[in-house]
């Protein structure tokens, strides 16, 4: 994380309003983006007003992916986006639910420390929010805070209030709304209407804060006629105005923003000293460049998954494979394979041949395993290059036991009782299966053995990944590996559970690696992960 400062941190609040699912965080992280672009230090942090204390417990098919930080935050997929526009790695800070303020303010309530006074949303709640907010803000030159949600939702007023009070404590000066809203096309009258921005701004407005910066949303380009409407009937300057339509890739949206100039109307508002980083947007728009270029060389990979109602279920996993993609100057096709029906499936083969590589993501419980333990055995037989994450490499382990003849291995998680348990809970997770905040989380070092594909990958022994997991390698089954055509290769060196399996050297495979960490959580579009390099240019070797 970049280092903190000594001056007196200036924030910037980003709010939603007409409809969600406008990317408010995608805006937030593109501030984020452009400000540290010009030098200065930049933490970020999204208030969600779930009742959940953190994101472990939700449903992914209705939520998305469960990000997680090198702390062992379980935190909503926007952080995500936040680590990937600004190339940091955020903390539990930067992640807070109304759950866990709530569980506070009632926990300091039972230890008296309000000495008999009533116990309210206003001030008790809302100033406990504040807290957070400067705690996570202490030390940087600006701190961008994303209020998840709709404004008007019941559930998000005491972020709204925290943050109009958090304004005039700290002075116009050091803090800077931003709004943003919707223009809706219409197709009998062919025109792009503003009313919906209009009623939105009224409502954020009716709650005591007037907005700085409006940021408008669109399917496509909106004339610049909105922006003179925008700005007569909500109060908001014209070059305050963002005009911010689908992107074809999200990593152009810092471009964008960056060439309606609200990124110097921010600085000018919030006072800051600033100086633009040589070559820096010269490298965003090289990401953007390539991910958006016509490539000679293309692969299609195939991700064996469960959770397919929802495209943000393994948003990080599909924004590694395609940044390891650019990197390598390629194009990527990504499938979704439904896991559930791959395992009820009489050709395996046939599905899985469509693809130079598969890819089988993190998940829990036993709805579609068999499918990707199918998968597992598949790539491990007949050499498709396979990259396991998480609950990939439990697949992987199975499907190396069930090749070699033990046709009922599993892991405990699926079969409590079966005879070879080759994955199984830890100790001391055992009787925790149905608790939040509990998994190994964050995180763990491994070491890597010389000579094996992972440190090849890796370019060295020594590593340092995060994790989201309570059920492990059996240790009494790893002798049986080399039999099974595996090698455990990776190794946590306090611990000694495995971390990372491959193929043995024995079967020649092109490419067979799977971590029980998730190595998703740290690529950047600047930085591929190494496992995802390996993977893609794995493909890419008779191409």
């Amino acid at each position: 994380m970049a280092i903190p400062t000594k001056r007196p941190t200036k924030y910037i609040f980003v709010t939603g309003g007409v409809l969600s699912g406008l990317g408010k965080g995608i805006t937030a992280a593109s501030i984020g983006n452009l400000l540290k672009a010009r030098r200065l230090t930049v933490n970020i942090q999204k208030c969600d007003p779930y009742l959940n204390v953190d994101a472990g417990t939700l449903n992914p098919r209705e939520h998305g992916e469960c990000f997680v930080t090198k702390d062992g935050a379980e935190t909503d997929l926007d952080l995500g986006h936040y680590e990937r526009f600004l190339d940091e790695e955020l903390t539990q800070s930067s992640s807070l639910m109304s759950g866990r303020v709530l569980l506070q303010v009632i926990e300091d309530e039972r230890a008296g420390k309000y000495q008999g006074r009533s116990v309210q949303i206003i001030p008790q709640v809302t100033e406990a929010i504040q807290h957070e907010i400067i705690k996570a803000g202490k030390g940087f030159d600006v701190h961008i805070v994303e209020i998840g949600g709709t404004v008007g939702d019941y559930e998000s007023l005491s972020f709204i209030e925290a943050i109009r009070e958090l304004g005039m404590k700290t002075g116009q000066q050091n803090c800077l709304y931003v709004h943003v809203v919707y223009l809706p096309y219409l197709g009998a009258s062919k025109e792009i209407k503003t009313k919906p921005a209009q009623n939105a701004f009224r409502e954020i407005r009716g709650l005591g804060i007037i907005p700085n910066i409006l940021v408008a949303r669109s399917e496509d380009p909106a004339p610049l006629s909105v922006k003179t409407k925008l700005s007569l009937f909500c109060g908001v300057s014209e070059d305050a105005i963002a005009l911010l339509p689908n992107a074809k890739s999200i990593y152009e949206v810092p471009l964008t923003l960056e060439d309606t100039g609200v990124t110097d109307v921010i600085c000018k508002q919030l006072q800051l000293e600033t100086s633009q980083e040589i070559g820096y947007l010269d490298t965003w728009r090289g990401i953007v460049s390539r991910g958006l270029g016509k490539h000679p060389r293309k692969v299609k990979v195939g991700v064996v998954a469960k959770y397919l109602d929802n495209q943000d279920t393994y948003m990080s996993v599909f924004e590694a494979l395609r940044s390891a993609a650019w990197h390598n100057d390629a194009s990527i096709s990504i499938d979704w394979i439904d896991a559930e029906m791959l395992g009820k499936s009489n050709d395996v083969a046939k599905k899985l041949k469509a693809y130079d590589g598969i890819v089988v993501p993190g998940g829990f419980g036993s709805r579609g395993v068999d499918g990707k333990i199918q998968a597992a055995q598949y790539a491990l037989e007949h050499k498709l290059p396979y990259l396991g994450l998480c609950y990939g490499l439990h697949m992987a382990v199975i499907a190396g036991a069930r090749n070699a003849g033990l046709t009922d291995a599993n892991t405990t998680e699926v079969d409590p009782d079966t005879k070879h348990p080759v994955i199984s809970t830890m100790d001391g997770q055992k009787g925790k299966e149905n608790t939040g905040g509990t998994m190994r989380l964050g995180d763990y070092n491994c070491h890597l053995e010389a000579g094996s594909l992972a440190a090849k990958v890796y370019s060295t022994h020594k590593i340092v990944e995060r994790h989201r997991h309570r059920y492990e390698c059996a240790a009494q089954f790893l002798p049986k590996y080399e039999s099974w055509g595996l090698r455990a290769s990776g190794i946590n060196p306090d611990n000694n559970l495995v971390e990372v399996i491959e193929a043995a050297p024995a079967l020649n495979h092109p490419f067979f690696l799977a971590s029980q960490f998730h190595p998703e959580f740290k690529s950047r579009p600047i930085r591929p992960h190494p496992m995802f390099d390996g993977f893609i240019r794995s493909l890419l070797r008779d191409k």
